[in-house]
């Protein structure tokens, strides 16, 4: 079982790759590749996997400011906006 684990988080990381590469947005991928030749990179399991996590993931966008004035964050629920409840 242990000789097992290794190759399993190794299949578990390309299957991840793969799909992250697939559903990745063509403007954000990184690396100065297309989205297509980074698929194909992935295709290598374990240098793939790598090479896309590290120079061709699109990086994370900074959240959403929750503060700025009134177009902030919206209440989700109608019974927590003061607009709805002030026109009951």
């Amino acid at each position: 079982m242990a000789r097992l684990l290794p190759v399993i988080a190794i299949l578990a990381a390309w299957l991840y790759a793969m799909v992250d590469c697939a559903m990745a947005d063509r403007s954000a991928v990184r690396g100065g590749l297309s989205k297509t030749a980074w698929f194909f990179i992935t295709v290598l399991p374990a240098v793939g996997t790598a090479l896309w996590f590290i120079f061709g993931r699109p990086r994370r966008s900074a959240p959403p400011s929750s503060g700025g004035g009134p177009r902030g964050r919206r209440p989700m629920a109608p019974d927590d906006d003061p607009d709805f409840l002030h026109g009951l």
